[in-house]
Order: C-alpha cells, then sequence, then structure tokens
C-alpha cells in the first residue's frame, strides 16, 4: 500500500498570507493616524515570517528556498525599522536570488545539486525508475551533461530575479526610512514584484521544466506518465475515472 503523501499548503492562503495582506497593511494601514510606520512594518512581516515558520515545522524538514524567503522578510523589516537608506534594500533585494543563482551553480561541483533538489525530487517524479532506466539505456552520462546546461538554465531565472529585484527597489524607493511614504513604497514595491519579478523568473524556470521532462522522456525511452511519482499517478488515474460514465455520480 502506497505510503500517502503529506498535504500540500494551500496556494491561496499562501497568497493571501505572503502578499496581499502585507501589501494592503504596509500600503493602506502604515500610515500615523491608523497603526504608524514602524508598527505597521512589523505586523506586516509577522505574517510571512509566521506562515514560513509553520510551514517549516509542519513538513519537519528545512526547505532551502523557504528559509531565504524567511531571511529576506526579516532583512527589509530590519532595515526598515534601523531607517538605513534605500539603496541597501536594494541590494538586499538584488543579494538575496543572487546568491541563489551562485549556489545552484556551485552545487553542481558537488555530490549533490541543487538542480535534482529542487526539480527532479520524489514528489515530482519517479526517481528510483529514472536512474534504472538510464543504466539500462547508457544514457546516464548524457544526462549529466545535459543538467548542466539545465542547471545554468535554472540559475539564470535567479540572476534574472537579482536585476529585476534591484532595478525596481532603486524606481520605487525614493522616500526617507520611517515615514508613511516609505513604508508605502516597501508595499508598492512588494506587490508589484509578483509581477515584474517573479512572472519573468517562472517564465524561465517553467522552460527548464520543460527541457527537463524532454530530456527524461528522450533518454529513458519512457512517456512522462511513466516517469511521474507514484501519488500523481494514482491521482491522475482517480481523475480519468471520475470523468468516465460509470465514475459520474448519479443525480
Amino acid at each position: 500500500m502506497s505510503k500517502t503523501p503529506p498535504k500540500e499548503e494551500n496556494p491561496l492562503v499562501s497568497i493571501l498570507l505572503n502578499v496581499v495582506i502585507p501589501v494592503i497593511i504596509l500600503t493602506y494601514l502604515s500610515k500615523e493616524e491608523y497603526l504608524g510606520p514602524v508598527r505597521g512594518l512589523v505586523i506586516a512581516l509577522v505574517l510571512p515570517v509566521g506562515y514560513g515558520t509553520h510551514t517549516l515545522i509542519k513538513a519537519k524538514r528545512a526547505d532551502f528556498v523557504s528559509i531565504i524567503g524567511i531571511i529576506s522578510v526579516l532583512l527589509t523589516g530590519v532595515f526598515g525599522i534601523l531607517k538605513l537608506p534605500p539603496q541597501w534594500i536594494a541590494v538586499k533585494e538584488a543579494a538575496i536570488p543572487l546568491v541563489i543563482g551562485l549556489a545552484i551553480v556551485i552545487s553542481l561541483k558537488t555530490p549533490y545539486p541543487l538542480i535534482k533538489k529542487i526539480l527532479m525530487n520524489e514528489k515530482l517524479f519517479n526517481v528510483p525508475l529514472l536512474h534504472e532506466k538510464l543504466r539500462e539505456r547508457g544514457t546516464e552520462v548524457q544526462f549529466e551533461k545535459r543538467l548542466t546546461g539545465l542547471t545554468w538554465g535554472l540559475a539564470s531565472s535567479m540572476f534574472l530575479s537579482s536585476a529585476l529585484n534591484y532595478t525596481l527597489a532603486k524606481i520605487i524607493l525614493k522616500s526617507e526610512p520611517g515615514t508613511d511614504a516609505f513604508t508605502a513604497e516597501i508595499g508598492k514595491m512588494t506587490g508589484l514584484s509578483y509581477i515584474v519579478v517573479m512572472l519573468p523568473s517562472m517564465a524561465v524556470m517553467i522552460l527548464v521544466l520543460i527541457a527537463l521532462i524532454k530530456t527524461l522522456t528522450h533518454l529513458t525511452g519512457l512517456k512522462l506518465d511513466d516517469l511521474l511519482a507514484a501519488h500523481l499517478q494514482e491521482e491522475k488515474t482517480a481523475g480519468r475515472d471520475e470523468n468516465t460514465p460509470d465514475g459520474k455520480k448519479s443525480a
């Protein structure tokens, strides 16, 4: 009997707590007549930090991307409360994805490339079957070479994010730290970053994932359905059963 995978976090709840509510607090409620800039910034930061910590504890494992996200949010809060110049926030916004991109590339020289951790994990693919088929067909060396190219593609999404984050921060952050205007600008930057930064970076990552899937199917000789993790195959089978005439519920 297959082990039931842990329940995934609701993406709508994640977006609400990490983006929508903090942006509303920073943009509209951080004025002096309401929460004030410092209190508004602290309250806005509590939500994503608390949600990220809850996710880490619930998953019972340290997730690299979640940790980076929490560090990023905490640094933004510290810079704002200490009233450091906006230049520091621009540097911080660029530094986080830049460090991730460099870590992805540097990990190629280690026994544990991050691209395998991020894209080739057992929640997505049947990794043992994948390696078995690569050995059978003698395509392991070819796969590792292509994985190097895909790693640079994945890292490029982080480098793009770094450049866009820096540019966005330089354009938006103009006011003195600690003022209502500066806190509102932080909220505006946070909201826009999910459009200006995340969408282009996600587009590059999706292209890398598509290239990875094509590489896997070509080098293993298997179809994508055969390479998917067991729980994903079960979900697809259940979905097909529900759509068959016998699987429809009677009115």
